[in-house]
């Protein structure tokens, strides 16, 4: 019998090891009181790999940046949302036509939700097959929604040719989707489907047009530290300088 309370012991301990060993599906974490950073996982080259959206909750409702790359997650997504801050989501835009930023669009479209991209990211989708808006952007575009202002900025090809960059100027908070790697990453990613001539100064006129955020979002990493653009740009003048 003792032996056996030891064995029962021992699985409680072990199970909490366990649990935070597994990812879960979907993570929610508050970066302000309206900013909040959903995780949501795939597989990429056998390896579980994170990906990042935002949401801003206004008084007008919440704006989605980015779809779940996880496909189950659409709905629980919306339902989180809405239990915790009942409020519905209104609009979601995505930063490049990839799946980990497109692949909701399509269910939020049905489910009500104004979905947005812009007119060069709808013609890369067109032709990959990818998930489209029903909204089109044709250029740079300032958004408000609520108490709260956001501007899409286009600065140039990098990681997609139509990647774009979300900058909220009263709060100095910077989305910089896949464009940005994060402060420790050692490279910059899948570059298939990029620019490596023009990535650096891509970055360059982000970093020039907004030049003091306080808060900068990574699409896979983590967006602690504030080293992530600059870092970015380092890692981007290396692809020229090799002739990548």
């Amino acid at each position: 019998m003792r032996k056996l309370l030891l064995s029962f012991g021992f699985l409680f301990l072990i199970t909490p090891l366990i649990a935070q060993s597994t990812n879960p599906k979907l993570k929610i974490t508050a970066l302000t009181n309206i900013f909040y950073i959903y995780t949501t996982y795939n597989t990429y080259q056998n390896t579980q790999v994170p990906a990042n959206g935002m949401y801003v909750v206004t008084k007008d409702g919440v704006v989605m940046f980015d779809t779940p790359w996880d496909t189950t997650q659409f709905q629980p997504l919306l339902d989180s949302i809405q239990a915790r801050h009942h409020q519905p989501v209104i609009m979601a835009f995505a930063t490049h036509w990839h799946s980990d930023k497109t692949a909701g669009l399509e269910y939020y479209h049905q489910k009500g939700i104004k979905t947005y991209t812009t007119r060069k990211t709808d013609e890369l989708s067109k032709k990959n097959a990818a998930k489209r808006a029903a909204f089109l952007m044709n250029k740079d575009t300032l958004f408000q929604v609520g108490n709260y202002r956001f501007e899409i900025f286009y600065p140039g090809p990098g990681h997609t040719e139509d990647n774009i960059v979300i900058w909220f100027p009263t709060e100095k908070v910077l989305y910089g989707g896949c464009l940005i790697k994060g402060a420790s990453d050692t490279n910059l990613g899948f570059l298939g489907d990029g620019n490596v001539k023009e990535y650096a100064n891509t970055l360059k006129r982000v970093q020039q047009k907004y030049p003091s955020p306080k808060h900068i979002i990574v699409a896979h990493s983590d967006w602690n530290d504030l080293n992530s653009l600059k870092h970015s740009i380092e890692m981007a003048d290396l692809l020229v300088a090799d002739g990548s």
